[in-house]
Parts: C-alpha cells; structure tokens; sequence
C-alpha cells in the first residue's frame, strides 16, 4: 500500500485567480494567502505585526474601506457569474457580525514570501514557491500583452495612414473601369461579313 503524501500540487490559475491588481501593484490577499498556507488569517496576521519591520511598504499595504468594499463586491460578481446567480435579486450586505474586525492586508510578491519566512511551517515554505511562480508567470503574461498591444497599435497607426492613400487608389482604378463616353461620329457599322468591307 502507497503511502499518501501530504503535499499536493496546486494548480497555477488557482493561485492567480487570486491575485489581484491594486494601486498598480500585483498582491494577493491576507486571507488567501493564510489559507494557501494552512494557517488562519488571524495567526497569519499575528506573526506579520510580530515582524514588521520585515514588512516594508513595498512588501505589504493595509486596503482601506473604499477597496475593501469594491474588491468584496467584485468577487462576489465574480463568484455568482460563474454559478449563474443573478445578483440583482439578492440582497448582498453584511451585518458585521461574524466578520472580520480589521482591513485586509494585501501582500506582493515579495511580502508573500516573507509571510512564508514568519509562519515558518513545511506548507508554508512549499507554498510560497507556487505562488512566487503565479506571480512571475503572470508578470511574463504581462510583458507579453504589453509587446502585443503595442504591435497592434503601430499596425493601426499605419493602416490609418494608409487609409487616405488606399481610398485615393480605389477613386482611380474605379473611374479607370468606367467606359469612356463618346460622341457617335462617322457611320454606323451593320454588321461585318469575311472579306467584304461595308
């Protein structure tokens, strides 16, 4: 009998699905990150003030109020989308109870790693590798669509200067399959037979 081991390979798109973009910076969330990591969002955020001078602004920043709420609501489109639930017909506010009694944390790259560093457990330390990958994959992911769509919009910068050029060409190949008009001058040709004139 094989015996089961206790890690498991976590797929890349779970990871990135959450992380999320805000004031410019990718970050992944205390919350989820604590749960990738298989402590509670409270230890989590106990042994981060513990260290937190290990925990630069480039490293972690606290949401406020505002980005709380609208990345809340978001996720919950998100969520119902994929279910199929219409959201408009539920009613989707919290009475506070039961919550959470501080602002989330949002971590970087950076900050994810070192979380890693003050849980200091097995999963922990085999997760921040995954999620250091999500996060390089979707900044090569970036780089990429950045390279595309300044591709693109240097073709249709040179479409549109050619725009004028191409309609001036079709103006004149047009008028060029249009038959000249003639006046009738001379006689009338009836009909013409082999080796005969007129």
């Amino acid at each position: 009998m094989k015996k089961k081991t206790s890690r498991q390979i976590v797929p890349l798109e779970m990871i990135e699905e959450r992380i999320f973009v805000i004031h410019g910076v990718k970050v992944i969330l205390d919350s989820d990150l604590a749960e990738l990591y298989g402590v509670s969002t409270k230890r989590l955020n106990e042994q981060v003030r513990r260290n937190r001078t290990k925990f630069p602004e480039d490293f972690m920043f606290q949401l406020t109020q505002r980005e709380t709420q609208e990345l809340s609501r978001s996720r919950s489109r998100e969520a119902a989308s994929e279910e199929g639930i219409d959201l408009r017909s539920q009613n989707a506010t919290s009475s506070g109870y039961g919550g959470r009694r501080y602002l989330p944390y949002a971590f970087t790259e950076y900050g994810a790693l070192q979380a890693a560093n003050v849980v200091n457990s097995p999963k922990a330390t085999a997760m921040s590798l995954y999620i250091i990958r999500a996060f390089v994959r979707m900044r090569e992911i970036f780089v990429v669509n950045q390279i595309l769509e300044t591709r693109l919009t240097e073709i249709e910068k040179f479409l549109l200067s050619h725009d004028g050029e191409l309609k001036d060409l079709h103006e004149k190949i047009k008028r060029l399959l249009v038959p000249p008009k003639t006046d009738a001058i001379g006689f009338k040709l009836t009909s013409l037979r082999p080796g005969k004139i007129g």
